[in-house]
């Protein structure tokens, strides 16, 4: 049963392609109902596709007649189509035709061995033909196994990354850095030795398969991007991670930093560090933690570099003195101190008692830094007063902080401070007399 089939296709086959051989040429000219044989009417064009897309192969036949078209893959000899009949098993072919003149062959998702020379064919005698060339371009893909992987290494090192790539044509390589800077390239100079100086260059683009850097310093930490192109899209990159370790390095911008006392001050700190640090502030051997009167911030300025800020609210004798901050990674820790000392200077108003004949709105208050100062120096003295000369002192004079309540005025527990208090009501008691004439 088998071989009946097998000889029945023989059979079919061959009524397709060679009719003349069993019909007879003038048999054939009588079906054409016309003198002209069959020609080509334009040649056909070759093709190049990407992997996986579609391909159509058009080949254009001037005064077919009864004549038949068939599709034959060069290298393998094997019959694609005849006519209007699909032949191969590959079920990615077909065929399609318009009017006799224009006949087609289709290959969906093409595939590398789809690749090759096609040839259109007239079943005439001699039989006419014409071929067309099939070309698979492939879009590149990185080869994992030769490719490098994110990489660390200590400051000062050497790294050499590995990027390789397949693809139709060839994939041409090239690095970037993710960040758009510079990739710096250093040379040794010709018939320098080890660790001699080099010739430093930086490119935003290198070419070629292996990328590497030596003495290679923590601005050189990032992804660094492998891109692989043929012309065939898409493109495609590879994001390979340097990290440079080193350790911990402080940046004091003032070791020495001078505030009135209360008011807000803040001191800092620049720390780079790789792995990242663990970062704190001590003060008398205690670490500071965020409070009401500590606010303890960090702030990233890159992937290496941190902000250390230290605000001290409402500065206090108490808060005056040496501050460290700390930073520790894995490959070392490191300290610097900043000290904190009190100046003269406007303080922020603070809440103080007063005597209970002040209004609201006559209330003059000085903070400690001025009581310091007043401890002192004696007062100053303002003789005139409205043109005359009394030798009291002004009110403008500042004066040290009296809290003195409204249901309790404060008493004076010294001789100096029984004076002072003297004095001011007696200058209050002229400006009243003053005002009422």
């Amino acid at each position: 049963m088998v071989d009946r089939r097998k000889a029945l296709l023989m059979v079919l086959i061959a009524l397709l392609i060679y009719p003349n051989d069993i019909f007879g040429v003038n048999h054939i000219h009588h079906i054409q109902g016309g003198a002209f044989p069959p020609e080509f009417a334009a040649p056909i064009s070759n093709l190049t596709v990407a992997l996986g897309r579609d391909a159509t192969f058009t080949c254009l036949v001037k005064h077919l007649g009864g004549y038949r078209v068939g599709w034959l893959k060069v290298e393998s000899k094997a019959i694609q189509a005849i006519h209007d009949h699909v032949i191969t098993h590959n079920n990615r072919v077909s065929v399609s035709h318009s009017d006799h003149t224009m006949w087609n062959l289709h290959i969906k998702n093409v595939q590398q061995e789809d690749e090759g020379l096609y040839m259109c064919q007239i079943n005439t005698d001699p039989m006419k033909s014409q071929t067309g060339m099939l070309s698979i371009v492939v879009p590149p893909d990185f080869i994992s196994e030769d490719t490098s992987s994110d990489v660390m290494v200590r400051e000062g090192g050497q790294v050499k990354l590995t990027c390789r790539a397949r693809g139709v044509p060839p994939p041409r390589l090239s690095w970037k850095r993710e960040d758009g800077k510079n990739i710096v390239i250093r040379k040794p100079f010709a018939g320098s030795v080890l660790n001699q100086k080099s010739d430093v260059s930086g490119v935003s683009e290198y070419q070629g398969e292996e990328l590497k850097l030596t003495k290679i310093s923590r601005n050189e930490m990032g992804v660094y991007l492998c891109i692989a192109s043929n012309g065939v899209p898409p493109a495609v990159s590879k994001r390979i991670f340097i990290n440079v370790h080193f350790s911990p390095v402080i940046r004091v911008p003032n070791q020495l930093v001078g505030a009135p006392l209360s008011t807000d001050v803040v001191l800092e700190c620049f720390v780079e560090a790789s792995p990242k640090s663990i970062n704190y502030w001590v003060k008398d051997n205690a670490m500071i933690i965020s409070s009401q009167q500590h606010d303890v911030q960090a702030i990233m300025k890159s992937q290496f570099e941190v902000r250390m800020m230290l605000t001290i609210r409402n500065l206090q004798k108490t808060d005056v003195g040496n501050y460290k901050c700390v930073a520790k990674n894995s490959l070392g820790d490191v300290e610097s101190s900043i000290r904190l000392y009190e100046i003269s200077g406007p303080a922020k108003t603070q809440t103080a008692a007063r005597p209970s004949f002040y209004d609201e709105e006559d209330e003059i208050v000085y903070g400690s830094a001025e009581m310091e100062k007043m401890e002192n120096k004696p007062l100053s003295v303002d003789n005139t007063i409205n043109g005359h000369h009394v030798g009291y002192p002004s009110v403008a004079t500042p004066v040290p902080t009296v809290r003195m309540g409204k249901k309790r005025p404060a008493i004076a527990s010294s001789k100096a401070e029984h004076h002072l208090v003297s004095n001011i009501l007696i200058v209050f008691a002229l400006i009243v007399h003053q005002r009422c004439q």
